[in-house]
């Protein structure tokens, strides 16, 4: 029996499995239900251990089916019982005795108060037996280790009792603070259902599924268990229902007989009847709590059932929601690859421009994975709230920790403008001259050049800059325009004062025209490709220039001219070969000086000076 109530218990004690698997408003009218119907057959449990106790604590009550664990109760109890007889019986035989005495004749007095020594002795003796007899069976009552004692059961079934909530408070209906009981619930319930209206992502929704395959496994093993203490009850019953038929049986054979019996038998066949139903109404007080516990569980497996059946609909439908946002997402993703394999290819087609093109195909690979990342983040978060709000502390978090690289991707985007740079350029960023050779997100890379403008050629040596000096002050960036290589050289003379200015200034011209002849269309080429890209500044031809001025020992004759950086080693050199050589023509022009040669090259036009 004891083994039945800890079984009850823990069975009982599903329902805090329950209340945690409980989240829509279905799942919480199930479990108040079911509330109601567990504290009821546990109570039943407990009305019939009491019964029980109070049948094993009559010695004259124990039947033949309850075991030999009580019989060594069952043998002191019936010798108590003999033992208290005999000491009335002894003690009624005194008493008379002693009134006897009273009234007594002479010669009859020495009779009698020899009869009542003896039977005072009789009387020391039996009370003496009896209460070594009650002392052991006080013992065996109040013991609890063997759980034979009666007291000690029903101690125990009460300690049990303690420990279940519901047997400790009052019921819900008759208890005043009933209406929040019942208010919790509902409460719960519409929390439930306030959350299960919100919008639910991917991510929401295998999570459903996952809990709704828990939530199904949980009922199984709840079910499993009310199963098994319905067994146990009926196990537990049906003795006590044998015993009521063979008591039933017995009773409709006293009342056939009794058409039949005179008188004296019909005495002896009411008393067994009334022994019958004694024993009846004790063994029904124990089967009917056990039957309507029945009964009860009954309908508490059915109602897990129910919920079971409530749990795998909506275990379906978000498998079903859960399919279709999986194949919604692999159609958007679908199409957005698409799209950027069709931006691929008409860049590659209707884009011939190198630069452009590479600019363009870096929006496609930007626009992609953003959409990329939008999409998907749509896609498995629950609302567009988490969204902003995970968004936001990433945005936070990254531009604290990533100022720098930000800044440097930023400028990636400006150098990569209309005016910025790119593979090839020839530029100049402080002290370093060079060739760009790479123009990465986060920094560019430069072939150092040697030689002023780097005309030497390359040094062998590659220089990194961050991306972010676009945005730093004192860092001054020059560039070429793409497509031109050119550069603006001098040739300084000074002549003599008796010279003929206008003739010298012709001769000069004429022999660096004949020096720049066979670059002509180059120069002529990158002249156009400056006037196409500043558009609103008027760009002057590119042709040599020759300035006179005077100074302290004469005249100077100042020639500008274009040179390409390819061959500006050559042409410097051709270009003073053919100068002096006009100078050497008659008539001949005097250069300034004591004799020695008055002429400087001036290698670039804000450069330092080769003469």
């Amino acid at each position: 029996m004891l083994q039945f109530l800890d079984q009850t218990i823990d069975w009982y004690h599903g329902l805090a499995v329950q209340q945690q698997i409980a989240t829509t408003p279905t799942d919480y009218a199930i479990l108040y239900d079911n509330r109601q119907a567990a504290v009821q057959t546990v109570r039943l449990a407990f009305e019939f251990a009491r019964a029980e106790a109070a049948f094993i604590v009559d010695p004259t009550a124990a039947t033949q089916g309850q075991g030999a664990a009580l019989s060594q109760y069952q043998s002191l109890g019936q010798l108590q019982a003999r033992f208290d007889k005999q000491v009335q019986d002894t003690q009624a035989e005194l008493d008379s005795d002693r009134q006897k005495l009273a009234t007594a004749a002479a010669k009859d007095r020495q009779q009698l108060q020899s009869q009542i020594s003896e039977l005072q002795g009789e009387l020391d003796l039996a009370g003496a037996r009896r209460d070594a007899v009650h002392s052991m069976l006080e013992f065996v009552t109040d013991s609890s280790a063997n759980g034979l004692g009666a007291s000690s059961l029903r101690a125990q079934i009460e300690a049990l009792a303690r420990t279940v909530p519901a047997m400790v408070q009052a019921p819900a209906s008759t208890s005043p603070g009933g209406a929040q009981t019942s208010a919790a619930p509902a409460t719960a319930a519409a929390a439930a259902a306030a959350k299960k209206t919100e919008a639910s992502g991917i991510w929401n929704f295998a999570a459903d599924a996952f809990s709704l395959a828990a939530k199904m496994r949980s009922i199984d093993s709840l079910i499993q268990q009310t199963d098994a203490l319905a067994a146990t009850a009926k196990k537990l019953r049906a003795p006590y229902v044998a015993q009521l038929k063979t008591l039933s049986a017995r009773g409709d054979t006293l009342g056939k007989q009794a058409n039949t019996a005179n008188s004296s038998t019909l005495q002896d066949d009411r008393a067994q009847l009334d022994e019958l139903a004694g024993q009846f109404k004790r063994l029904a007080a124990a089967v009917i709590p056990l039957s309507k516990q029945g009964v009860l569980l009954e309908l508490y497996s059915r109602s897990l059932g129910n919920w079971k059946d409530a749990v795998r609909v909506d275990f379906r439908t978000d498998l079903r929601s859960l399919a279709l946002r999986l194949g919604s997402l692999l159609l958007i993703l679908v199409i957005v690859i698409a799209a950027a394999e069709l931006w691929r290819r008409a860049v590659y087609r209707y884009v011939t421009d190198p630069r452009r093109r590479y600019q363009f195909l870096l929006l496609r690979r930007f626009v992609f994975w953003f959409l990329l990342a939008v999409i998907i983040a749509f896609a498995f978060a629950s609302s567009v709230g988490s969204i902003v709000t995970f968004a936001g502390l990433i945005t936070a978090g990254v531009a604290v920790a990533m100022q720098g690289v930000i800044v440097a991707i930023v400028g990636y985007f400006f150098l990569i403008g209309k005016f910025g740079i790119r593979v090839g350029d020839r530029v100049q960023i402080g002290g370093v001259t060079g060739e760009v050779i790479d123009v990465g997100l986060v920094r560019f890379h430069l072939m150092e050049l040697g030689g002023g403008r780097g005309s030497d050629g390359p040094t062998g040596r590659v220089v990194a800059f961050s991306n972010s000096i676009v945005f730093q002050v004192g860092a001054a960036l020059f560039k070429q325009i793409h497509g031109t290589n050119f550069v603006w050289h001098e040739i300084t003379l000074t002549l003599a004062a008796q010279s003929d200015y206008a003739d010298v200034k012709k001769r000069l011209l004429e022999a660096v025209d004949s020096v720049l002849a066979n670059y002509r269309e180059e120069i002529e080429r990158q002249t156009q490709e400056i006037a196409r890209t500043v558009i609103s500044t008027p760009v002057g031809s590119l042709h040599p220039k020759v300035q006179l001025r005077f100074v302290a020992t004469g005249i100077e004759a100042v020639i500008r001219y274009p040179v390409d950086l390819k061959n500006a080693a050559d042409i410097d050199e051709r270009g003073a070969r053919e100068v002096l050589k006009s100078l050497e023509q008659d008539p001949k022009v005097q250069l300034a000086g004591d004799g020695g040669a008055s002429i400087r090259v001036t290698t670039e036009t804000a450069g330092d000076a080769k003469s």
